[in-house]
């Protein structure tokens, strides 16, 4: 018989005042789930916390379903004794199974007479540079300072950019407390193979120094063969050819995170509707109580998700709805006997049997023709609605009766019964839907509307929902987004969400909807279908008709050789050349500076050079820049950015030539090539804050955003287009931020004035700042800093009261970007 636990691992930090200890393993009671334990120190017993954990290996190896998942265990307690003696044991029914006794020369093993817990999750060369990046994370139970750092074999310190990382993951497995989850490091420094190095950890009287070359060998060979071997040989496959794709560091980080997805499924059956709460629902009355056409195509569907598809519209607990069936399925199918049996037995179900198949637009019009609700849903044949899904759409037309109505949602994995890879959508995005259908399910929309716009094209088919939505979000007035996670599209072999490459057909149908919609309402824009692996992705190129003038003002002292780097670029590698070039001089020392100054105007027609003799004040520098300014566009940029891509401009111009748009904020790099800037959120630190920021440069996002445009509530003036008449509105900046919050507070005024904010990710910049010098680095600057901030805080408090709207309530603003609330 198998043994149905494992005690993998224990430390017992024995410290002046307490000893805290930590077992993790897993272990199965006699239901398959994690028993109850009893903790005994020195024989007293003892109070402990517990995570729980995914175990995927235990799950197959003992043959169990989803539900015996989370088996694994890590239990954290803190005493006042000094530990002679640990005993942990197994509860089960009345039975007691001792599974582990920790004493004499086996128990002083694992304790450890320091105050520092710490982790180090690998090191590797940096491929086609001289640099090494060492990742991990380090803190002291007292709070006290730690530092990090890399010093070579004569014991000198290395020069080094560190950069701190948000490690909450320490703080739900219990290996930390809140407080201190930003503890993690990424360190990057020259390296050189002839060389040695060591990584340095100290706090107070505590060192320990670790030769980089073995964490190197350990890290990425053993951990993550160890890893892998976990779960099957599959995934040890999967675990290699992701490495060769994506490189080592992103593998140690994908390693070391945990699937994200397990963690969702867990999430989401602790925040899914109760049984209580839905019959508090179900005696629920709203002044307006609309009747919802649940529109489903069907064709041979499989009975059991047929069933489930049905009965999860029977048992909503909102009752006025009627579900229109058009089933093209063989008479002599049993799907069709299921469907006229439910039909018998609730009136509210509506059938059309269809002669023929129509195709998916045709047999969907004939389900929409026996609609005579006041609201239309799209519903696939096989997929799954909340139980509160009717309830909460109906409740959120209360105050506005909304045209539009769009929900959150995820994907079930049917094989194995697991909820994954949420679809988490900001407010309504017009430059995200236009990269790709981020709305698709579940999507209310009012009947008049569907109707008047003459149903479904079967030119279309594939991304028929797409083109249907975009006609009849040219028609509404209003569109509001749910901000719940009551829709499941079902992955299974022959679905989409299993199998992209099974119907390429869409993506280009896709393609053919967006161009469609962009004609009908005078966009002037060409769409591109994304390369694999970015099918259902669009790159909008908006034609810069008539190519206006730009005008780049470029605040700057001294540093010739930073400017030179960018103004080099806007000459030699940037494509768009109807620009002019204002340079605002800003107290400058060095004779060299003037020397370039001179150069430039030499060498080009288009450069001016004004000055700007008071104190640094960004807002008023680039104010008094723009009254020099000749052209009906203006681009804001840092003296330390670089042009990457050949049409950075044309791309940030061609969206902010649109009439809908006031800014456009372009994707910024560090010097190594990884996320400076790819958009900001309201509300981070009590103010704003870059997501992203950190990751590779081709890191995907959150649900692809680092990749493709779409909106936001601001972006940095680091490299800011905004149309000169926009600016001129709102007044330009706020002279009180003279240092920060300036753009995030222009910004906010544009899009109070009823434009839109653009990211566009195909615009992409260097901004050499540095990572490791942060924003404030002396007493005075935090002062003025935090002085601003408040002043920023005092001005918009509704935006920071009620939430970014680009960025879902479901997130925690107080943690890490796309990190969902408990």
């Amino acid at each position: 018989m198998k043994k149905r636990y494992n005690i993998e691992n224990v430390d017992i930090y024995q410290l002046s005042e307490e000893s805290k200890i930590t077992i993790s393993g897993w272990a199965l009671n006699k239901e398959n789930i994690l028993p109850d334990f009893d903790l005994y120190v020195n024989g007293i017993k003892t109070e402990f916390e517990i995570a729980k954990m995914p175990r995927w290996d235990v799950i197959q190896n003992f043959e169990l379903d989803r539900d015996s998942l989370y088996c694994g265990f890590r239990i954290a307690a803190e005493t006042k004794e000094n530990i002679a003696k640990l005993r942990l044991i197994k509860k089960d029914k009345g039975l007691y199974e001792e599974i582990l006794l920790l004493k004499g020369s086996a128990l002083e093993k694992t304790i450890k007479h320091y105050s520092v817990r710490y982790s180090l999750d690998g090191f590797i060369k940096l491929p086609e540079s001289n640099m090494g990046l060492i990742e991990g994370w380090a803190f002291s139970f007292y709070n006290e300072p730690v530092y990090v750092y890399i010093i070579d074999q004569d014991e000198n310190k290395v020069d080094m950019a560190k950069e701190v990382r948000l490690r909450k993951e320490l703080v739900d497995y219990k290996y930390a407390k809140e407080g201190q989850e930003n503890c993690g490091f990424s360190i990057k420094f020259p390296y050189s193979d002839s060389l040695k190095y060591y990584l340095v950890i100290e706090s107070g009287e505590f060192r320990k120094v670790f030769d980089i070359a073995k964490i190197n060998k350990v890290s990425l060979a053993t951990r993550m063969k160890r890893k892998a071997s976990k779960i099957n040989r599959k995934n040890i496959k999967r675990g290699f050819t992701y490495l060769r794709k994506r490189g080592a560091i992103q593998t140690v980080k994908r390693l070391f995170k945990g699937p994200a997805n397990t963690n969702y499924d867990r999430w989401f059956r602790e925040h899914r509707v109760t049984n209580s709460q839905l019959d508090v629902q179900r005696q629920t009355h709203f002044a307006y109580e609309p009747k919802i056409s649940i529109i489903v195509p069907t064709y041979n569907t499989p009975i059991n998700f047929l069933k489930e598809m049905i009965d999860t519209v029977k048992e909503q607990s909102y009752s006025n709805w009627e579900l229109c069936i058009a089933d093209g399925s063989n008479p002599d199918n049993e799907a069709r006997k299921v469907i006229l049996d439910y039909a018998k037995k609730d009136e509210r179900i509506k059938v059309t049997l269809l002669d023929e198949n129509y195709g998916i637009s045709g047999n969907t019009n004939k389900a929409l023709e026996i609609a005579n609700g006041d609201y239309v849903g799209l519903y696939d044949h096989d997929d799954i609605l909340e139980l509160d899904c009717l309830y909460e759409i109906v409740a959120s037309l209360q105050d506005d009766k909304h045209d539009i109505i769009y929900t959150d949602e995820d994907k079930y994995n049917n094989d194995m019964e697991l909820y994954v890879d949420p679809n988490i959508k900001p407010d309504w995005s017009p430059d995200l839907f236009y990269s790709h259908n981020y709305i698709t399910h579940f999507f209310v929309v009012k009947t008049d509307i569907i109707k008047g716009v003459g149903g479904f094209d079967s030119t279309y088919d594939g991304a028929q929902d797409y083109d249907i939505m975009f006609k009849c979000i040219e028609k509404a007035r209003s569109i509001y987004h749910l901000p719940k996670i009551v829709y499941h599209w079902r992955m299974h072999a022959a679905s989409t969400a299993e199998n992209p490459e099974s119907k390429m057909y869409c993506y280009e149908a896709g393609q053919k909807a967006i161009q469609a919609h962009y004609d009908r309402v005078g966009i002037d824009a060409t769409v591109e279908m994304m390369p694999k692996p970015f099918w259902g992705m669009y790159h909008t190129i908006y034609h810069t008709k008539g190519n206006p003038l730009v005008s780049i003002i470029i605040p700057n002292m001294d540093h010739k050789d930073v400017l030179k780097t960018c103004v080099d670029s806007l000459y030699k590698v940037n494509t768009y050349q109807n620009f002019e070039l204002i340079i605002v001089e800003n107290n400058s020392k060095e004779k060299d500076t003037f020397s370039y100054y001179q150069e430039l105007k030499t060498a080009h027609n288009n450069v001016k050079i004004v000055k700007w003799e008071k104190e640094f004040n960004y807002s008023l520098i680039n104010n008094f820049g723009v009254t020099y300014a000749s052209g009906d566009y203006i681009l804001f940029l840092n003296n330390d950015t670089q042009v990457i891509t050949p049409t950075a401009i044309s791309e940030m111009l061609g969206n902010c030539m649109r009439d809908d748009v006031g800014i456009v904020g372009a994707k910024l790099l560090y010097e190594d090539d990884t996320i400076q800037h790819a958009g900001v959120v309201i509300g981070f630190g009590g103010y704003a804050g870059h997501i992203f920021n950190g990751n590779p440069a081709d890191d995907y996002g959150f649900t692809m955003r680092a990749i493709i445009n779409n909106n936001y509530s601001a972006v940095t003036a680091a490299c800011l287009m905004t149309k000169r008449s926009v600016f001129d509105l709102v007044g330009g900046f706020e002279e009180q931020f003279r240092v920060a919050c300036n753009d995030v507070d222009f910004c906010l005024k544009v899009r109070k004035a009823g434009y839109l904010v653009v990211y566009n990710a195909f615009s992409i910049w260097h901004h050499f700042e540095s990572k490791s010098r942060g924003y404030e680095n002396n007493a005075e600057k935090v002062k003025r800093y935090n002085a601003e901030v408040a002043k920023f805080r005092a001005r918009w408090p509704e935006i920071l009261e009620k939430g970014d709207p680009y960025y879902s309530p479901l997130f925690d603003i107080k943690k890490a970007p796309f990190d969902l609330k408990e």
